[in-house]
């Protein structure tokens, strides 16, 4: 993933290291609703805008519900033994690796499928916008060909800022992870880095959108997106931070409705194994993620989408620039060939998934017969293993459910590493110096 996202790290940079980012104006609800009035107006008068919304909640619903088939196809033996791992003794790292890689590509394949649906409709809205500007009727036919005529940079775009999204996402999920090596000081400093960061790229790429409606190229609305954000940086920032407050407090009630949904579920939660039923209970979680997902799709994005194509005409004005729309969907074909070719291929692993040995893949458990033992040195506690041989090996085994709350992470890590460069060279990686 870090080979498609590196191109687009210019974008994120050219805004974090602004004096002006260091003092963001805080997001205020009425910076978001002031705008509420045109975007409705334009909505109520362009129906198409929600109907684009709507089309595009269908979406990510449809790609939930994709991804949630891959929580079935691991079989509930492997789910009992990933609780069991995390619930016994030792490092808990590596437990959930028998379902964390297989959902991961899956879920980075929903992304990529989601993507382009969700690119062509935001195109479609902003064509409205545009149209509009320029005295043209708006119909979803013209706007569905001014979308599809630059189908592939968009679908690029939208794939990297989903893959982006969902991870800041999952980060942001309140997790009690016993083996997290981090004090409380350094996991803060981490989100808030992390957290930074993801502000950056939102900022940075306020203008790629409405580019990409113009039928520009992914990096050259990035470039463009950079110029129109230093050009109307308050106004942008104050518009960004008010929408990502009302998405945050939704996505708070979205959290509550989870934990609300669990406590309904009742003993649903668990399998007939008496571990818990993973597949069943995201499966439940569709209801409070949809309804989440329906505010912000088919109401709040559009006010978003249609303010900031607005505010990108009047830059086009004061630079005397014009808005012409791109309006040949022919270019588009081939996105929508590729698109049905994965579809397919997609469904064929869904499908064939027994014949192709998929099922066999994901229903093995690793083995978990040798009996790991643990010996103490200096305060810390380090797996003990005849097989390991190497420094790197020696660092990666410690226990770390065992730091003394007294004891800092760096003290620990200190200690691990003056233990294992005792016991192994450090620059030889398989030779033992004891």
């Amino acid at each position: 993933m870090d080979l498609f996202k590196n191109k687009y790290d210019f974008v994120r940079d050219e805004l974090k290291d602004l004096p002006e980012f260091n003092e963001l104006p805080k997001g205020k609800i009425k910076d978001f609703t002031s705008r509420i009035k045109y975007a409705l107006s334009l909505g109520l008068k362009e129906k198409e805008i929600f109907f684009f919304g709507a089309m595009q909640w269908l979406s990510v619903v449809l790609a939930y519900l994709l991804w949630l088939q891959m929580l079935y196809w691991i079989p509930q033996p492997v789910w009992d033994w990933v609780g069991e791992c995390l619930d016994g003794p030792g490092d808990g790292d590596g437990c959930t690796l028998a379902a964390d890689i297989p959902l991961f590509l899956w879920g980075v394949l929903c992304i990529f499928l989601a993507a382009f649906p969700i690119g062509i409709l935001s195109s479609a809205m902003g064509t409205t916008h545009f149209l509009h500007k320029n005295g043209e009727k708006s119909t979803v036919v013209k706007c569905l060909n001014s979308a599809f005529s630059n189908a592939f940079a968009t679908w690029n775009f939208h794939f990297i800022d989903g893959y982006i999204t969902v991870g800041q996402i999952i980060e942001r999920i309140p997790s009690d992870d016993k083996n997290n090596y981090e004090t409380a000081a350094q996991k803060a400093a981490r989100r808030a880095a992390s957290e930074a960061l993801y502000y950056a790229w939102k900022l940075g790429i306020a203008g790629v959108l409405p580019s990409l409606v113009l039928g520009n190229g992914v990096i050259e609305s990035g470039k463009n997106s950079i110029k129109f954000v230093k050009a109307n940086f308050i106004e942008i920032a104050k518009l960004r931070a008010a929408y990502s407050l009302i998405c945050w407090v939704i996505g708070i009630l979205a959290y509550v409705g989870a934990i609300i949904t669990l406590i309904f579920m009742g003993d649903e939660i668990y399998a007939l194994s008496g571990g818990l039923a993973i597949a069943k209970i995201y499966l439940y979680m569709i209801v409070p993620i949809a309804v989440s997902v329906s505010v912000i799709m088919i109401l709040l994005r559009p006010i978003y989408v249609l303010t900031i194509c607005d505010m990108y005409s009047d830059y086009l004005s004061q630079n005397n620039e014009k808005a012409n729309l791109p309006n040949n969907p022919k270019n588009g074909k081939k996105a929508v060939i590729l698109f049905i070719v994965i579809c397919a291929i997609v469904a064929l692993i869904a499908g064939f998934r027994e014949q192709i040995g998929l099922t066999n893949a994901l229903s093995e458990i690793p083995d978990n017969s040798r009996e790991i033992r643990y010996i103490e040195k200096d305060g810390i506690y380090i797996e003990y293993d005849p097989s390991i041989n190497g420094y790197y090996k020696c660092i990666n085994s410690d226990a770390g459910y065992e730091i003394s709350e007294e004891m800092p992470y760096d003290e620990y890590i200190k200690k691990l590493k003056k233990y294992c460069s005792n016991k192994f060279s450090p620059k030889i990686n398989s030779i033992p110096t004891t």
